[in-house]
């Protein structure tokens, strides 16, 4: 049975299969043994392979050894957990954070506990997937919008005005796009109905804002989201997320998200790094910088080959349609030295498969020319 459907998944072009990476994640790696220009990471800032985190790690480890040894709940809180959330609850503008083990436990233990039976559920239609499954989860009503679409979400909100719980989840950056929700009209409707709001800023934090606080810091709307998920894993470059909002949300999350109460906690030294990590989007404002400014030169290059993008952020996607020639670009794109996935459905929509590029600050100016001449190759070829 499984092998027929592993043949399915073939003939549609739609089976996966890992790639290993042999060196650490910079703006290059090593594949098979050959240097190829990484094109495809969330390591935004390029602080995966930072030495103050590395240094940082190396430390906690010292004092704290590698494993955490217990949940949570039980005794696996150390010093860094504690430290670590504090300093996120912070960087948000929040009174409290609460640490998960993934982006992923994170939203469906938040959605999961917040929205039960008899409670209704707002979610964008290109909300990521631990979204979705965190809806799929909670015995909530749900209603699937359609993206970015305020006008159907206030029309589901004046269908459900008498529900006295209401939840709004949306992405704050959407992964597969690069497009940013529409948080300003999402955060009025909130407050008009009566209803909680909460964003995803797994790819908004470290990136969006004046200070890298992500959607909230972008639009000004700090204080106004009453939760706030983030990730440490892309622009932090460590591993883990965090869900910031009031002192309340935090008791209550730890009381009943089960992907919290039942997971053995992060190792501190992940958390020492991730401390690192905050230290130095503080502190170091130009990496930021260099990050908008080569997604500008990446951009604007696409524009001027004839590709359009309605990217808004440093994830640009470059639209194919076609699983099997998206495949054949992405392999087309390795043989220039690139590595880009391809990205399919049920990743993204049928018909919409892509390469999905990421810019990092630590790419070069003649980094992103590269590419650029590699993409053009593909345009001449017919693939774009």
């Amino acid at each position: 049975m499984l092998e027929q459907e592993l043949f399915q998944l073939e003939q549609q072009n739609l089976l996966r299969r890992l790639t290993v990476v042999e060196s650490s994640r910079g703006p290059y790696v090593t594949i098979h043994g050959n240097r190829f220009l990484l094109m495809c990471s969330n390591d935004y800032l390029g602080l995966a392979n930072h030495p103050m985190l590395c240094k940082a790690a190396a430390r906690a480890m010292e004092q704290y050894g590698f494993g955490s040894g217990a949940s949570r709940l039980v005794s696996g809180t150390s010093e860094m957990h504690k430290q670590l959330e504090d300093k996120l609850a912070k960087f948000k503008h929040a009174e409290a954070a609460i640490l998960f083990n993934s982006g992923y436990a994170a939203n469906t233990g938040v959605i999961q506990s917040l929205a039960r039976e008899g409670d209704i559920l707002l979610s964008d239609c290109l909300n990521h997937a631990s979204i979705v499954d965190g809806c799929r989860l909670s015995k909530a009503d749900l209603f699937i919008y359609n993206h970015k679409d305020i006008c159907h979400v206030e029309q589901i909100l004046k269908k459900c005005k008498q529900i006295s719980r209401k939840l709004i989840v949306t992405d704050g950056v959407f992964s597969m796009d690069g497009d940013i929700a529409p948080l300003p009209d999402l955060v009025a409707l909130a407050e008009k109905y009566g209803a909680m709001l909460m964003v995803d800023d797994a790819h908004a934090t470290g990136v969006l804002g004046k200070t890298g606080r992500g959607t909230a810091e972008y639009f000004g709307l700090e204080g106004r989201i009453p939760i706030q998920m983030g990730t440490l894993s892309k622009a932090l470059g460590s591993f883990g997320a965090f869900v910031a909002g009031s002192k309340n949300l935090v008791e209550f999350l730890v009381n009943s998200a089960r992907s919290f109460i039942y997971s053995t906690a992060l190792p501190p030294l992940v958390c020492a790094a991730s401390i690192a990590a905050l230290d130095i989007v503080n502190q170091e404002h130009d990496r930021r910088e260099k990050l908008w400014n080569n997604r500008e030169q990446f951009i604007k290059g696409l524009r001027e080959m004839g590709i359009d993008s309605q990217s808004e952020t440093p994830i640009i996607p470059v639209m194919i349609g076609d699983s099997k020639r998206a495949l054949q670009a992405s392999e087309r794109l390795f043989e220039e030295g690139l590595y880009a996935s391809a990205i399919r459905p049920p990743t993204v929509p049928e018909g919409s498969a892509r390469i999905r590029v990421t810019i990092m600050a630590t790419h070069s100016h003649e980094d992103i020319d590269h590419a650029l001449d590699a993409f053009q190759k593909l345009k001449q070829e017919g693939y774009l």
